[in-house]
């Protein structure tokens, strides 16, 4: 315990903290070096991969050369192999024979370094090497032969940094080693020793959180003194024995009858990409499953959960042998896949229809390969949840939901720790936040500690969980957290620890919780704000992909049922396997090293022309032979005269022609009149229907502004609203001029170029953005100030909308300075609105605030760039396009252009195609059709209420069928008041609650019932 400072300036401490010094120094220079008290070398030679990562039967193939202990090995982001040889002392007991390995790691940082894999010659697994977990089993006494994979990974991450780097492109990483070989031996472990330590470690972690002036804490002071005394210095293993000896009784004290109950899930949280590209995840993956399996073979009572069915098919692709015993495992129930996704996603900018998928995929994966369905949904580290998720997560069979984010909020507290999360159309699932905050603990008592004290609903219940092993980069449990949970299952000053499975704990904490609060709406993450922003072009990507997918579904089953031919279920599964990947919640958000990122690129690319290829087959045969003119309509609206989902005739749409008006350009047709002054900016949009003013007086509309974008910490991820007082309106541009039926204005910074063109057609008024973007640490808003009093906006999500406040009522407002809105943002009064439409815009920030005639007004901003410098120090940099419509509507006018952005008509020619399927109710919207997963033949039709109100519509089909049935997403019947059948064969009649989901199988007349 401090007391003060002495006259030297040294701090004094009292007599427990004198005996803790001292603790603490015998512990570091005499037990810790004893823990290994004999050693033998081996023989070390290497062999530099020099590019990327090849096969174990490859490497065990090249010629190694000798290698000391000290010398440089590994450039960023290569390999080396190493061979080691040595011979394990016949008089040493096998339990004690370990191989240890320094690959020159920094301490306490496993999983952002150098990493290694551990093969026996046949070319099995061993485990891993990694900072904190070092060692390796050996074989018994006599000669053996190990081979080590080192992957060079560099340090990107120098934490509260956050500096440019070169370091996570390839390109500009350099080619100097950046590590040297610090140790590889065989040692003997004195196991008594090793265990004397773990029960230093969880008494000291004791007195570092118990009440200074309790007696509890005096108690283990007293006895870890006492350890010392006992213990004699030149004789530490001969007297170990007597060290434990004393510290006996005091790890032998109950807990309090009223403790906490702690369970504990090992777990490893692997980030698919984020300073590492996916190349080196498929490694860290095989690592960590290798780190594990070794572990359930010592600790039989251990559970490990692993998410990600991505991973688990990596591994089975990479390591075949690996696979087979985590599947052994997981049919011993020792290994438990969880979270039923692909990937732990973003869920704030995926599409309805791609979240739907991480869950068909996900959950397909885990019941094909082990047999296994989830009913929890996993995400601990995604940056803020959307509130369609929670009828997402039921319709998938889910019942669970776990993070711990929310934690990082900067403002506002969560107010409860298990309750019911409920989403936009009602649905509920049972929601833990683990309360240590964290999903990489040590099962210290820092973090025990933490759990109890911010347990919101510890008055009435006593059940948490926690994570433990090493995450982000991998790694997982060691034997060090396993002997922590041992000695705290029942330990006075500690809560119980007691090691069980995700399932168990959640049947238990949702039945000790009689009457759970609820929480409504999204779950909003007061953090990394700027990941709505960050890396546009790989926003871009999956935007695109995701109507791509949607059009290439939709025509392939149209000429499947049409023309019988067959469904290209490989190349779709294919592409969506790569658009869910990189949905991952730290490549889709924009937070990963320009590796990871240029990558994603290439995969967009590519996606989109194998599906550019699908969906050119399927309407080649669709429309036939011919030369007529006519307009695919992916949609679920009609647009331009071609119907939803079909192909025909397009009347094209007539632009109104710019003309001057003095020193202003006008365009007006029969709904808008728009001004565009030598600002480039709009001093007035007029609806002609209502006669109303859209921009106040005194204001322009469509005004560009960029602030400083220089966050606190956490530069790709965050944005600061302090930083949005330092900021400029771009009113100043190089020309406004008048082409063809366009206005087009031309801004220039520096070497930046900003290109607008502005085109007036049926009354809503396009915007088409070319920039050259070269800023950095900036941020680029486009605003509009909008003549109309609102206390809420409607922003579009997956599945629906959602109202957010616009105030700045409360804390929580104040936060929700930056928030995601999908293809639309709406705001309006009862009889007057205004849509903003977009193509791959995901910021917005909307705010009530006064006009200059001190009346109320709204002004609503889409965030379009950002130019971070870390973790890539040229994010964004270079060429982008953004289109965004504006026009006077309101919810049900936002939904139509919503989708008419996202899908525009694609020019063909040939015959006229009817839609396979037409609805009857505009609020009733069509969201994918497609095939049944299941290669029956049959099709899957899904929908949603988009308005936000009942609605009752016919779902009138050109194909016939033996069946409609409700299902869930996987596409299983279920019961549902929703879906009511009409005319068998012809018909299905749907009653929705407003933003209900449901997806609909007609069978096939061949298929079987």
């Amino acid at each position: 315990m401090v007391v003060d400072l002495n006259p030297s300036g040294r701090v004094r401490l009292d007599a427990a903290g004198l005996a803790l010094l001292r603790v603490r120094r015998f512990t570091e220079f005499r037990i810790r070096p004893a823990v290994y008290r004999d050693a033998a070398p081996v023989s070390i030679a290497a062999w530099a991969v020099d590019g990327e990562p090849v096969p174990f039967h490859v490497a065990a193939g090249q010629r190694y050369t000798d290698f000391a202990i000290g010398e440089p090995w590994g450039r960023p982001w290569d390999t080396v192999w190493f061979d080691v040889r040595g011979t394990v002392p016949a008089d040493w007991d096998p339990a004690e024979a370990e191989l240890v390995v320094d690959l020159g790691f920094t301490e306490g940082m496993p999983g952002f370094q150098a990493e290694g894999t551990v093969y026996r010659p046949d070319g099995t697994i061993v485990k891993a090497v990694e900072p904190l977990n070092s060692w390796v089993p050996l074989p018994q006494a006599g000669p053996f032969r190990l081979l080590i994979e080192a992957a060079a990974n560099p340090i990107v991450q120098v934490p509260y940094e956050y500096e440019p780097t070169p370091l996570g492109d390839p390109a500009t990483a350099g080619h100097q080693p950046l590590y040297r070989l610090g140790r590889i031996e065989v040692a003997r472990r004195d196991i008594a020793m090793w265990e004397l330590l773990q029960d230093i470690h969880a008494l000291t972690g004791l007195v570092d959180v118990l009440p200074a002036d309790g007696r509890r804490r005096a108690e283990i002071v007293h006895a870890l003194e006492g350890m010392v005394d006992a213990m004699d210095p030149d004789d530490v293993p001969g007297t170990v024995a007597l060290g434990r000896a004393v510290l006996a009784p005091v790890l032998a004290g109950p807990a309090a009858a009223s403790a906490l109950v702690v369970s504990a899930v090992g777990h490893a949280h692997i980030d698919c990409a984020w300073l590492w590209p996916t190349r080196e995840t498929v490694r860290k993956v095989a690592r960590t499953f290798a780190n594990v399996l070794d572990l359930v073979e010592r600790n039989p009572d251990f559970v490990f959960a692993a998410s990600s069915a991505q991973q688990y098919a990596w591994l089975k692709d990479s390591q075949p042998e690996l696979f087979e015993r985590v599947r052994a495992a997981v049919a011993r129930g020792v290994i438990r896949p969880v979270g039923g996704m692909w990937v732990e996603s973003d869920t704030n900018m995926p599409g309805g229809e791609a979240l739907v998928r991480q869950f068909v995929l996900g959950k397909r994966f885990f019941l094909e390969e082990f047999g296994v369905e989830t009913d929890e949904v996993w995400l601990p580290d995604s940056f803020g949840y959307s509130a369609a998720l929670p009828q997402i997560m039921r319709a998938a069979g889910a019942k669970y939901f776990l993070t711990q984010k929310p934690s990082w909020n900067e403002i506002n507290r969560m107010p409860y720790s298990s309750f019911l999360w409920e989403g936009i159309d009602g649905s509920r699932v049972f929601t833990h936040f683990p309360p240590a905050e964290t999903y990489n603990s040590d099962l210290g008592a820092g973090d025990l500690a933490r759990a109890e004290r911010s347990f919101q609903e510890k008055g009435g219940a006593r059940e948490v969980l926690g994570l433990f092993g090493w995450g982000d980069g991998g790694g997982g449990p060691t034997r060090e957290m396993l002997a922590a949970a041992a000695r705290k299952r029942d330990l006075d000053g500690s809560p119980k620890v007691q090691l069980t499975d995700p399932q168990s704990f959640f049947v238990t904490a949702e039945a000790e919780l009689q009457a759970p609060p609820v929480w409504q709406g999204e779950i909003y993450l007061e953090l990394h704000r700027g990941t709505l922003i960050s890396q546009q072009r790989t926003k871009r990507g999956n935007r695109r992909s995701e109507a791509l997918l949607r059009e290439a579904e939709l025509w392939a089953t149209t000429a499947m049922v049409l023309h019988g031919v067959p469904y290209p279920y490989e190349a779709l599964d294919a592409a969506w396997r790569i658009v869910l990947l990189q949905q991952f919640h730290d490549i889709l958000p924009g937070s990963s090293i320009a590796w990871v990122h240029q990558e994603a690129e290439r995969n967009y690319a590519q996606v989109a022309r194998d599906l550019e290829g699908l969906i050119r087959d399927s309407l080649d045969i669709l429309v036939g032979t011919g030369d007529t003119p006519l307009a695919a309509n992916a949609g679920p609206y009609e647009l331009s005269g071609t119907p939803a989902m079909g192909i025909g005739a397009a009347a094209a749409p007539t632009a109104a022609v710019p003309s001057r008006d003095g020193d202003r350009i006008v365009l007006q047709d029969d709904l808008l009149r728009v001004e565009v002054d030598a600002h480039g900016t709009l001093p007035s949009v007029r609806d002609l229907r209502t006669d109303r003013e859209v921009i106040p007086a005194g204001l322009a509309g469509g005004l560009l502004q960029l602030f400083r974008d220089t966050p606190r910490e956490w530069d790709a991820w965050d944005v600061n609203e302090e930083d949005q007082r330092s900021g400029r309106d771009l009113t100043d541009p190089e020309s406004v001029e008048i082409e063809g039926d366009e206005v087009v204005i031309r801004h220039r910074l520096g070497t930046t170029r900003i290109d607008v063109r502005l085109r007036l057609t049926g009354g809503s008024l396009d915007y088409r953005f070319e920039i050259d973007w070269h800023e950095s640490q900036k941020l680029l808003k486009l605003a509009f100030p909008l003549d109309v009093r609102a206390e809420r906006a409607a922003a579009e999500v997956q599945f629906g909308h959602l109202h957010r406040p616009i105030h700045r009522n409360t804390s929580w407002d104040s936060a929700r300075f930056e928030t995601v809105a999908h293809r639309w943002i709406q705001v309006g009064e009862p009889d007057f609105g205004v849509v903003i439409a977009n193509d791959v815009v995901y910021g917005h920030d909307v705010r009530s605030t006064a006009a200059p005639s001190d009346r109320p007004m709204t002004v609503a901003r889409l965030s379009l760039l950002r130019a971070p410098r870390y973790p890539d120090p040229a994010a964004d940099q270079g060429r982008h396009e953004f289109r965004v419509r504006l026009r006077p509507g309101g919810i049900s006018d936002a939904v139509v252009d919503g989708y008419a952005v996202h899908l525009p008509l694609r020019a063909v020619t040939g015959q006229p195609v009817e839609p396979l399927l037409t609805v009857s109710h505009p609020a009733v919207v069509v969201e994918s059709v497609k095939a049944a997963e299941d290669r029956s033949g049959d099709v899957v039709v899904r929908l949603y209420e988009a308005h936000g109100t009942r609605a009752r519509a016919a779902v009138t089909t050109r194909f016939g069928w033996a069946a409609a049935q409700a299902t869930d997403l996987l596409e299983r019947p279920i019961e549902s008041e929703a879906v009511r059948t009409g005319t068998v064969g012809s018909t299905v009649d749907v009653h929705l609650r407003p933003f209900e989901l449901t997806t609909l199988r007609f069978r096939s007349v061949s298929a079987p019932a």
